[in-house]
């Protein structure tokens, strides 16, 4: 069970977030479910404000993208009903990082929610991804993450 698995990693899940403007946090569209950008917030507070390489180091990145990662599952549950047993895998995870110009280490930053997926659901949550440096994300955040995954139809 995932809850239990998440509990053994020394982890919980937030409330899912409602969209911060004229979207949706998630659409389920025949055996897919597609996830929102979600940023680094815990029960509607928002965390990890300001840019990697100025002023975060890549462990509080990470971190924020795990809380990320968090919010995409707090989303999936919601899209499955509750029902764990829907998710079939995690196909990706499209990462954008707050980041100074001289950073490079994008895709260690996504690790942080990569990592989350691969210890919670094992081989399932192995999945394709992009990690993508950006000058500026809503509210100021350090990483926003959207997510796809293959549930049972």
């Amino acid at each position: 069970m995932i809850e239990s698995r998440l509990q053994e990693l020394g982890f919980s899940l937030p409330t899912p977030s409602p969209a911060l403007a004229n979207y949706v946090p998630f659409l389920k569209i025949g055996s897919f479910v597609f996830i929102s950008g979600q940023i680094p917030a815990w029960n509607g507070r928002v965390e990890y404000i300001g840019a990697i390489g100025n002023g975060f180091s890549i462990e509080e990145g990470q971190t924020a993208a795990r809380l990320c990662a968090l919010n995409i599952l707090a989303q999936l549950k919601e899209a499955c009903g509750g029902d764990w047993n829907q998710v079939v895998r995690c196909i990706r995870l499209g990462g954008f990082v707050h980041s100074t110009d001289d950073f490079k280490d994008q895709a260690a930053i996504m690790n942080g929610a990569s990592d989350l997926m691969v210890a919670v659901f094992g081989e399932k949550g192995r999945h394709i991804r992009t990690a993508v440096g950006v000058n500026a994300l809503p509210l100021g955040v350090a990483v926003e993450i959207d997510a796809i995954f293959e549930v049972v139809k």
